[in-house]
């Protein structure tokens, strides 16, 4: 196959043959056995990071300026939803100053004494959990059909509530960031921000040059056009490919693929927003380290 330039990727590959073995695949059990197996494992004690280093400038303005909704307040320091917490406002069960507030919508700034029924509210520690994803596991915090969920596996993450920013899909593995940090979850997940992905595809058959040249140059699916920022063939057989790709659109990766023809037998995200696999084992889970989650904070 001529005219395919992979220099561009010769890190990538570095990095893939390079990382951490796997972990064990969980076993084939019943869901419950597998709940179990989570759950028993002791609650880890999470970082304490800079919240001044990570809030960015114009955040805490805002706060100082004009506060937060109270019922966001309630939540992010894990006592219950945002919904929940307007029944307990309503209820007369929260004061702000020593004062009952009933009123929804009210806004609390940093300096402010929060307590419900009667106990003081701390804010909830921020909380940043980079999970390896095995296959088998659907992105959701509960799902009714009992299947596990990828908060199965980040369960001894601390008592904080976390929730995933984005979503694999059952099949996909790789890197899958979880926090409790909205603003950051809204930044890295909105289509503005073009968030860099690197996806490892291994296809049921060689792609062939001319559909490697249409997929570099950009198709159009159902959805609209999509743009690849770079594309290298990664084995001889021309079935394993590595994509890097900003764009956030559900399945874009195997849509794509399967437009022209192709099944994704293996889909393997290896980097995200500059956070990689190095040293995390499939299915195995790790707090970011302060720089990170400030990289992450500064991404344009």
């Amino acid at each position: 196959m001529t005219g395919i330039n992979v220099s561009h990727f010769k890190n990538f590959i570095a990095m893939h043959n390079k990382k951490s073995p796997r972990g064990q695949k969980p076993q084939k059990s019943h869901k419950s056995h597998q709940v179990k197996k989570f759950s028993n494992q002791r609650k880890a004690e999470t970082p304490d990071y800079d919240i001044k280093k990570l809030k960015s400038a114009e955040t805490k303005e805002k706060e100082l300026k004009e506060g937060i909704r109270l019922n966001k307040f309630i939540a992010n320091a894990g006592i219950c939803s945002r919904r929940e917490a307007d029944q307990h406002i309503a209820d007369g069960k929260v004061k702000v100053n020593n004062k009952v507030v009933t009123e929804l919508g009210f806004k609390v700034k940093p300096m402010d004494d929060v307590a419900f029924e009667g106990k003081p509210i701390k804010r909830e520690k921020l909380v940043y959990v980079l999970l390896n994803k095995p296959k088998g596991f659907i992105t959701t915090m509960d799902d009714p059909k009992g299947r596990k969920t990828v908060m199965d596996l980040v369960s001894a993450a601390g008592d904080e509530r976390i929730y995933p920013v984005g979503r694999l899909d059952r099949n996909t593995t790789g890197l899958l960031l979880f926090t409790n940090d909205g603003e950051l979850a809204k930044k890295l997940t909105h289509p503005s921000h073009k968030i860099k992905k690197i996806y490892q595809v291994e296809l049921d058959k060689p792609i062939t040059e001319e559909d490697f040249l249409k997929i570099q140059e950009g198709i159009t699916l159902e959805d609209g056009e999509v743009k690849v920022d770079n594309l290298a063939i990664l084995s001889p057989d021309a079935k394993s490919l590595g994509m890097e790709i900003r764009m956030g659109r559900n399945r874009i990766v195997r849509r794509t693929f399967e437009h022209l023809g192709y099944e994704v037998v293996k889909l393997d995200r290896t980097t995200f927003a500059g956070l990689t696999k190095k040293e995390l084992a499939r299915g195995k889970w790790r707090f970011l380290k302060e720089k990170e989650v400030i990289n992450l904070k500064h991404l344009r």
